[in-house]
């Protein structure tokens, strides 16, 4: 575990924060819940609740620390905290750039999204200026990873969030997001595709749900759960009886094609 060094008070637009360096890594940076719940505009207890509710989700030494625990040379005096604070604290969080990426889910807002585009291309991935912090390098540095990072990097954690979440309706429209962020290379390998529920293709062949889903098993078209191939993928979706999600299997147009093939024979 790398120790922490304090950078002092970074200013991101109209953002002032406790800039933190190390904990998850040699140069990596870091943000404290109270620094993240005032960016936020929301208490550092909510803040703390919402990690606390899904714990699970976050890797201690990679994604999270609790200062409260951890020995720092550091002091929590050094980032900011008065006696009356630490003592009142049960937890005092510490969260890394994945940290802060899975906090952001679970956040969920348009706000969240915002502000995590200004903090990961003017924060979290600002290189550390040598030569005493000269202001040029700095700019130098800053424009530098806002021209290479802005669009590539925003796929790459809706890619990781997309990877994390277990509802696969919910992955999948993440992973388009991401695609569809990219410009120029592609980084992500995601081609996308057309897909028609049961319905839709009814509708186009003039025939019911009911009737395209046993043309499918006939034909054996769909493949093995949670599985996919040149007619289709499963895919999770609500059921229209309740909340819950049911699998659903979607169709290519190679798949739309099998089953007017089979009416028009």
């Amino acid at each position: 575990m790398e120790a922490l060094k304090v950078l002092g008070t970074e200013k991101i637009g109209k953002f002032e924060f406790t800039g933190i360096e190390g904990g998850f890594g040699e140069g990596k940076k870091a943000m404290l819940v109270k620094d993240i719940a005032l960016i936020h505009g929301r208490p550092v207890k909510a803040i703390n609740q919402a990690i606390e509710r899904q714990l699970n989700r976050f890797k201690n030494g990679i994604d999270i620390l609790d200062l409260k625990v951890e020995n720092f040379a550091v002091t929590l005096s050094d980032l900011g905290f008065n006696q009356g604070q630490i003592n009142a604290s049960k937890h005092i969080y510490l969260l890394s750039e994945r940290g802060y990426a899975k906090l952001l889910k679970i956040l969920d807002d348009d706000k969240a999204w915002d502000i995590y585009d200004e903090l990961v291309d003017n924060y979290f991935n600002m290189r550390v200026a040598i030569k005493e912090n000269n202001p040029a390098i700095v700019n130098q540095e800053r424009l530098k990873i806002m021209k290479d990072n802005s669009a590539t990097r925003k796929a790459n954690i809706l890619y990781k969030i997309a990877m994390a979440t277990e509802s696969n309706s919910s992955k999948q429209a993440l992973l388009a997001k991401a695609a569809e962020t990219i410009t120029g290379e592609m980084t992500i390998p995601i081609m996308k595709k057309k897909y028609y529920s049961a319905k839709e293709v009814g509708d186009k062949l003039g025939i019911t749900a009911n009737m395209v889903g046993r043309i499918a098993n006939k034909l054996g078209l769909k493949a093995d759960q949670p599985g996919q191939n040149k007619y289709g993928r499963w895919a999770n979706s609500k059921s229209q009886y309740s909340d819950k999600e049911v699998p659903q299997w979607l169709y290519t147009n190679d798949g739309l094609k099998a089953i007017k093939k089979e009416l028009e024979k």
